[in-house]
């Protein structure tokens, strides 16, 4: 992992720190398991960095895209369902 090399600890520090198993972190370096978002953030705290999540959804340009997805939909053409040819079952059976 980039970010504990870059901290210079070894994996069992950066383990003990973050309050996991050698093999755990060991695991995920290797890519053989992913970290939850807390997890991950957890470790990279530990390696003295910070994890900023930001919104990549601009809610006004959603709501265009949504806006034309639904025009789109209006625009095609509607086939009503067919009628069943046969009466319910219920009224077969009794």
């Amino acid at each position: 992992m980039e970010a504990r090399r870059k901290a210079g600890l070894s994996q069992a520090a950066l383990a003990r720190k973050a309050g996991l198993p050698r093999s755990v972190l060991n695991a995920y370096e290797r890519g053989h398991r992913q970290p939850g978002a807390d997890v991950f953030a957890k470790i990279l705290e530990v390696a003295g960095f910070e994890m900023k999540l930001t919104r990549r959804i601009d809610p006004e340009r959603a709501s265009r895209i949504l806006s034309e997805v639904l025009d789109l939909a209006e625009a095609l053409p509607f086939k009503p369902k067919r009628k069943l040819m046969f009466p319910p079952m219920r009224r077969r059976t009794g």
